[in-house]
């Protein structure tokens, strides 16, 4: 299906010690930003953080200064004591969605992602923004982003003020 309208800008954020440092090839941000352009996003970049709350803090308050319409992180949403892109995240919000956070969960879980439905990622809107975490597999990347996709457009055109049919 070609797309005559653009849903707007995205950027995508990985949160990986490893990947940061640049021992280890990044295999997901390739994959979200194919993801989100056939979506019809622009996609200005991959940036790669490591798991720190004021890396990737910087790197979401960068992107909404930046004026994009979507970041999604991935990575660092599980339980270990490392897994802090959540409480990062929660410090820039303004507004939550939990709905697109449970969402995920269980559409995640049911694809068998494991991951995804034990991942305690966030949603919400800072600024004009859609602030998205998504857990680091590849299956919940993929199926995080299937459910993701329909949800977006309805979001961006709420904030940005446009009425959705």
């Amino acid at each position: 299906m070609e797309r005559t309208q653009r849903l707007g800008r995205a950027l995508v954020v990985i949160v990986d010690d490893r990947i940061a440092q640049g021992e280890h090839d990044d295999s997901t941000g390739p994959l979200v930003t194919e993801l989100l352009e056939e979506a019809g996003f622009i996609v200005d970049g991959t940036v790669a953080v490591a798991g720190e709350t004021v890396d990737i803090r910087n790197a979401l308050n960068t992107a909404v200064i930046g004026g994009v319409d979507l970041v999604v992180t991935v990575g660092g949403t599980g339980v270990s004591p490392r897994d802090v892109t959540p409480d990062a995240t929660a410090g820039v919000l303004d507004r939550p969605i939990p709905g697109i956070a449970e969402a995920l969960r269980a559409s995640g879980l049911a694809a068998g992602a494991v991951d995804a439905g034990i991942s305690r990622g966030l949603v919400g809107v800072s600024g004009s923004t859609l602030v998205v975490n998504l857990a680091s597999s590849r299956a919940a990347v993929r199926d995080g982003m299937a459910t993701l996709t329909p949800l977006v457009q309805h979001v961006i055109e709420q904030l940005s003020g446009l009425e959705t049919a």
